[in-house]
C-alpha cells in the first residue's frame, strides 16, 4: 500500500555534513587536531551538541587530547560509505537535470550518474559523455548498473508515475525535485528538495530580520536557517 513520504534528513545528520565540511576546511589550514569547542564555534552550535552528535554515529575521541581531524574524516567517510561507488539514474533532462548531470561533485563523492532518461525522443539522439536514454531503457540499465538511487527532476504532472516505475525496477531511495509529495510503498526513501520553498523559507527570515521581533530573535532565526 502507497502512502504519502517525506523522509526528512535528520538534523543530526545535517550537521555531520556542516562539520565534516568544518574539518576539511580545518585541515587545509594545518590543524591536525580539533577539541569540541574549537569545532562547535566553527559550527555555530555548543560542544555540547558536538558531543552528542558525535556519540549518535558512535564516534569517539580523546576529550582531554582533542580529536584527530584524519581520524574524524576517515569515521564521517564510513558514515556515509565514502568507500563505495554509488550509481544512481536521473530522470529527466530539462534544464533542472541538465544542470544535475554536470555537477562535477558527484563524482568527487563516488556518486555515479550512469545514465539519464527522458521521453522527448529528440534528446536521445544528443551525443555526450552521459547518455540519455528512453523510459523503455530504465529496467535495462538499472540491472545492469545495480542501481538503487534515482534523482526525479521531471515536471509535476509526471512525477508520481515516474516515481512508480523506479519503484517497480528496484529503486530504494529517490530524490526528488518536482514540486509534488510524492506516494510510496513503506521502506521507500525519499528526500523531497523543492527549490521554491527553500527560497521562500529565507525569504520568510529576511523579512523577519528586518522586522523588529526579528531582530529580536536573530540567533534563533539563524539556527533556524541552518539546521
Amino acid at each position: 500500500m502507497k502512502q504519502f513520504t517525506k523522509q526528512a534528513i535528520k538534523k543530526s545528520l545535517k550537521r555531520i555534513f556542516l562539520y565534516r565540511a568544518c574539518l576539511v576546511r580545518l585541515k587545509t589550514m594545518g590543524v591536525e587536531k580539533v577539541f569540541s569547542y574549537t569545532l562547535a564555534n566553527e559550527a555555530g552550535v555548543t560542544a555540547d551538541q558536538v558531543r552528542k552528535d558525535f556519540s549518535e554515529f558512535n564516534i569517539k575521541g580523546n576529550k582531554r587530547g582533542g580529536y584527530d581531524i584524519n581520524d574524524l574524516l576517515e569515521r564521517m567517510e564510513k558514515i556515509f560509505h565514502r568507500n563505495k561507488d554509488h550509481n544512481i539514474v536521473l530522470i529527466g533532462m530539462g534544464n533542472m537535470g541538465m544542470a544535475l548531470s554536470k555537477y562535477n561533485k558527484f563524482v568527487q563523492r563516488n556518486m555515479n550518474i550512469v545514465a539519464t532518461f527522458d521521453i522527448d525522443p529528440f534528446k536521445h539522439k544528443i551525443r555526450s559523455d552521459l547518455p540519455i536514454y528512453p523510459m523503455s531503457r530504465l529496467k535495462e540499465i538499472i540491472d545492469r548498473f545495480r542501481v538503487r538511487v534515482a534523482i526525479i527532476a521531471v515536471p509535476e504532472i509526471s512525477a508520481q508515475e515516474v516515481c512508480d516505475e523506479l519503484v517497480r525496477n528496484g529503486i530504494k531511495g529517490v530524490v526528488n525535485f518536482a514540486p509534488v509529495l510524492l506516494k510510496v510503498p513503506p521502506g521507500i526513501v525519499i528526500n523531497n528538495v523543492n527549490l521554491c520553498d527553500e527560497l521562500e523559507s529565507v525569504i520568510y527570515y529576511v523579512h523577519q530580520l528586518m522586522s523588529g521581533d526579528g531582530l529580536k530573535n536573530i540567533e534563533l532565526l539563524y539556527r533556524d536557517m541552518k539546521y
